[in-house]
């Protein structure tokens, strides 16, 4: 051995070597099948710029897009017993809620943000899908409860957007508990006379699609997002009948009037902040003359209320 095959050979091979290729450059997008490259799919809101299927979002990445300047402050949500069921399939509960902490770097799948929009405050409780597939349990409903009072403190509107599997099932009865709790949260909200804004995302389904997010006094939901209480499977399976093309879309869902509107992710935030001032600037006026003030539940109230709704936030 000599000072070429120590020194020389080894400093020629790191010169011509061809450095790794890291996997997270490109993604596949599930719509049209094509490779995004990755920072034009962050800098187009993870949006596929070739057929505009909406990728699912990261959570923090998401409210950073909505916030005035990208800034909010994550308000503690109160702690919850860890598996108390003591539940376990291939592997313990608690087990997987360490992993999913360790991955997500959340308690749960639950945040609560509050900010501004538009210089406006407004509270936000939002379902991180990359956790336990944002299944709802005990932390969740402790999250919706937690942002009902902040909006209250605030007098500031509050935002629910839904990303769900539905009910945890490690939790059990404990869970589906979270479904009346989540819904009485909201009435505190109205009851002071704050409106309360849904923005269903790719999925909302289950036990969530059954509680607080189809409750909202008006329901955005972004373009192809699946929204149902069960799959398209089972409900074939047992009405022994072939649905219709694009069943459970949200393009299905507003035209036959079950939610209000259909935003691209990137009219979302001017969207929103036209629908805070306008019923917010509703809710302060009536205060000021002294009067209760009942925002309208304008997702259950068809097609007519819908399209008011529409050229509201246009």
């Amino acid at each position: 051995m000599n000072w070429l095959t120590n020194f020389v050979r080894p400093t020629l091979q790191s010169l011509v070597r061809k450095r790794e290729t890291p996997e997270n450059l490109w993604e596949k997008c599930p719509g049209c099948e094509k490779m995004i490259f990755h920072r034009d799919l962050i800098a187009n809101l993870h949006v596929c710029p070739h057929c505009e299927h909406h990728l699912r979002f990261a959570a923090k990445d998401r409210l950073r897009s909505m916030y005035d300047r990208g800034e909010f402050q994550l308000l503690t949500v109160p702690g919850v017993p860890t598996d108390p069921l003591k539940f376990r399939d291939t592997k313990r509960y608690s087990d997987r809620l360490k992993e999913n902490r360790t991955k997500t770097g959340d308690d749960d799948s639950m945040l609560v943000a509050a900010g501004a929009m538009g210089g406006m405050n407004v509270v936000t409780a939002i379902q991180n899908f990359a956790f336990l597939g944002g299944s709802l349990g005990m932390a969740g409903g402790e999250g919706m409860i937690t942002a009902a009072k902040a909006a209250i403190d605030r007098k500031a509107p509050l935002l629910a957007i839904s990303a769900s599997g539905g009910a945890r099932m490690q939790e059990g009865i404990l869970s589906l508990m979270q479904m009346p709790r989540t819904t009485l949260a909201l009435s505190m909200v109205r009851e002071a006379g704050l409106p309360y804004f849904v923005l269903l995302t790719d999925p909302t389904t289950g036990g969530v699609a059954a509680s607080f997010a189809m409750l909202g006094d008006v329901a955005i939901a972004e373009p192809g997002a699946m929204i149902a209480f069960t799959g398209q499977r089972v409900i074939e399976n047992t009405i022994k009948e072939k649905l219709p093309a694009g069943f459970q879309t949200a393009e299905y869902l507003v035209e036959h009037g079950m939610i209000d509107l259909v935003v691209h992710r990137r009219d979302l935030r001017d969207t929103l902040i036209r629908l805070f001032d306008l019923l917010m600037n509703r809710a302060r006026k009536a205060a000021a003359d002294g009067e209760s003030v009942a925002i309208p539940q304008i997702g259950y109230a068809g097609a007519n209320d819908a399209e008011g709704v529409k050229r509201a936030a246009e």
